[in-house]
């Protein structure tokens, strides 16, 4: 299979790359300096110059604060790029897989989300992000994948921003003090996973349409931290934050968790998050200090 992976240099783009060429698929990886998805006819010359069965969109703006003030810039890789993508997929009869994000959803409820509730934006990031999701539709074969919190893979080791996990074990292995959200519900999910998840769901042959892609269970900052503590076997120590405490430019949904039930149903079984934390500290921390 020809796989064109956009924005691969990213934590989750990484481990998208790697799992498909372990895969024995043809890569190509894309990072932002050499496509630009938002620049509609250099999607257009790459792709058809491909041909790809498949494009995977990792590239987003992902900045939630900054997409505030940045509106514009939010809405053309989040949105329009998305478009682009999508248009010329559809010309090339390539299959988009379009990752988008929990902040569609206000937070205002108790039990996890599923792809039936109604998205309800509450910032400038989150509807750009839900305009992608639109926009992804126009490929006609589409998958959209919302994923959350995301944490590892190969991003780790090649510079690709952390996520919130990784600060947060960066500043327990240091001893430090860690501030964490206890109001903030949701579901974590390990790009290593969210990879897999996604290249069987391409096998699979299931409806076309938006999919929750995240590990399974839920936990609170203060409980993800508190369990990657207890596997390093080291002290946590934390300074507790809440949503009314931080004064962010941008709205955070307060209970973001997903569930992956709907990728279960079709044989496709996300680990439980604490599960996948354990994996990421071996694989990804523990091993990586030993180099």
């Amino acid at each position: 299979m020809k796989v064109l992976v956009t924005g691969a240099a990213g934590l989750l783009g990484s481990a998208v790359t790697a799992a498909f060429r372990a895969s024995g698929d043809e890569v190509h990886a894309s990072v932002h300096a050499a496509l630009d998805i938002v620049d509609a006819a250099a999607v257009e010359r790459r792709v058809l110059a491909i041909r790809p069965d498949v494009i995977v969109n990792c590239a987003a703006y992902n900045d939630v604060d900054a997409a505030e003030s940045h509106p514009v810039e939010a809405l053309q890789v989040n949105a329009i790029g998305v478009r682009a993508l999508a248009a010329a997929a559809r010309q090339a009869g390539a299959i988009l897989v379009h990752y988008s994000t929990d902040f569609v959803f206000d937070g205002e409820t108790t039990r996890p989300y599923v792809e039936e509730d109604e998205p309800k934006p509450q910032s400038v990031y989150a509807a750009s992000k839900l305009l992608g999701e639109w926009f992804a539709a126009d490929a006609a074969r589409y998958y959209v994948l919302r994923v959350e919190s995301l944490f590892g893979g190969p991003g780790v080791r090649t510079g690709a921003r952390r996520g919130s996990l990784g600060t947060i074990v960066d500043r327990i292995m240091r001893g430090e003090v860690v501030p964490v959200f206890v109001d903030r519900t949701v579901s974590p999910s390990y790009t290593p996973d969210v990879a897999m998840a996604t290249q069987a769901l391409l096998a699979s042959g299931a409806p076309w349409g938006t999919y929750h892609c995240v590990n399974a269970g839920s936990a609170t900052w203060r409980e993800v931290a508190a369990h990657a503590a207890r596997r390093l076997g080291l002290e946590l120590q934390i300074r507790e934050l809440t949503l009314a405490s931080v004064a962010a430019p941008a709205a955070r949904p307060r209970f973001c968790a997903m569930s992956p039930a709907r990728l279960a149903s079709l044989g496709i079984v996300m680990p439980p998050w604490e599960d996948a934390v354990e994996r990421y500290l071996a694989a990804d921390v523990q091993s990586s200090d030993a180099i």
